[in-house]
């Protein structure tokens, strides 16, 4: 199949500084630098950015939270969902990157896993999507705790299953080519340096297995169940990928089977792209992947509510609570629901039951 349609050859050019950052967010100068509000102006969209356009910098700023937040849930407090005609609800994980403890009490708290950390809700359907490793403490203990619910959830007539985040692709990456320079485009630029740029930590690579590999290398990048079109990023790149969703997927995973480091580092640089779906035209933007791929409305991870929302925490501590967060966020005309609550920004970890009640 072909593979980044649309693509023409690259001009040769000297790369800048901007060429090697993403776009400015709060600490960067620029419009977007001291926004707190919603209504201000925001950071560029991703059909703003520059052809040569590479995440070779922090892909979000991490704000430091100290050490895994501990939160105690009671086990018993939420009601195990309840099968209709032998298919149970439908659930969705926003982004984890790593934050362990903060899975377990998202999923215990909405019935799904049991005080013991096993599957504990029958035949209901949990989807994550993307994005396991990176920035947080855990992330192959992540991947290992979703790795055990995907088979304990398919013995008792449920599943659990996952998407492909850009940091899967990035974690791959950096293992596979480590630090084999890559065609950017706008310059050299290596997998090792852009995943530890983006929060690589050395103890996922260190415990990282064949087996971990071979699960996030099959990954699925697009999915529709129930009317919902499941997806990791906020950006129509899919579309370069093919014109349905299993075309997507086949490319997607074709690419990473050939094993050629410019072809991935372009697959993880589309993967990273984000804000598609906000703003003016964005609500054109989610038709023109549910008018091609199927469904009523997308659903989301990548994009951390508060920078969509223009709410961000505080790097030097002023703030403790972090951004509030209370859910997920619905946009662009009500076609288009954000899941990733900003864990790593002392945000929340959002697991919800779809469809949402609003």
């Amino acid at each position: 199949m072909t593979q980044g349609a649309g693509q023409g050859p690259e001009v040769e050019r000297t790369a800048t500084l901007r060429d090697f950052r993403v776009p400015a967010y709060v600490h960067e100068t620029g419009p977007y630098a001291q926004s707190t509000h919603p209504g201000d102006v925001a950071p560029p969209s991703e059909e703003a950015y520059p052809e040569g356009y590479t995440p070779t910098q922090r892909d979000l700023p991490v704000i430091n939270r100290g050490d895994t937040v501990q939160v105690t849930v009671d086990p018993t407090s939420a009601p195990a969902p309840q099968p209709v005609n032998g298919q149970g609800p439908l659930y969705v994980v926003g982004d984890v990157h790593g934050y362990l403890d903060e899975l377990v009490a998202a999923l215990q708290e909405q019935g799904l896993i049991d005080s013991a950390g096993q599957w504990c809700a029958g035949t209901a359907r949990l989807w994550f999507l993307g994005d396991f490793t990176d920035r947080g403490p855990d992330g192959i203990g992540v991947i290992d705790l979703v790795m055990r619910l995907s088979a304990e959830a398919a013995a008792a007539g449920g599943y659990c299953k996952a998407l492909m985040g850009n940091h899967e692709l990035l974690l791959l990456g950096a293992k596979r080519f480590g630090d084999t320079p890559v065609n950017s485009g706008a310059g050299t630029a290596t997998f090792q340096a852009a995943w530890l740029l983006n929060g690589g930590q050395k103890t996922d690579m260190d415990r990282l297995q064949d087996h971990h590999l071979q699960w996030m290398a099959r990954l699925d990048a697009v999915e529709e169940v129930d009317g919902h079109l499941l997806l990791h990023s906020d950006t129509t790149a899919y579309l370069d990928y093919g014109r349905s969703i299993e075309e997507v997927n086949d490319t997607v995973r074709e690419t990473l089977t050939r094993n050629d480091a410019d072809e991935v580092w372009d697959l993880f640089r589309k993967f990273t792209k984000r804000f598609s779906f906000r703003d003016e035209g964005g609500a054109d933007a989610v038709r023109s992947l549910l008018d091609t791929y199927g469904g009523t409305r997308v659903v989301h991870g990548h994009s951390p509510i508060p920078y969509l929302l223009g709410e961000v925490g505080s790097e030097d501590g002023e703030d403790d609570t972090g951004p509030a967060v209370s859910g997920p966020h619905v946009y662009a005309d009500g076609l288009a629901i954000a899941m990733d609550g900003g864990v790593t920004m002392a945000g929340k970890l959002l697991v919800r039951k779809l469809p949402l009640d609003v």
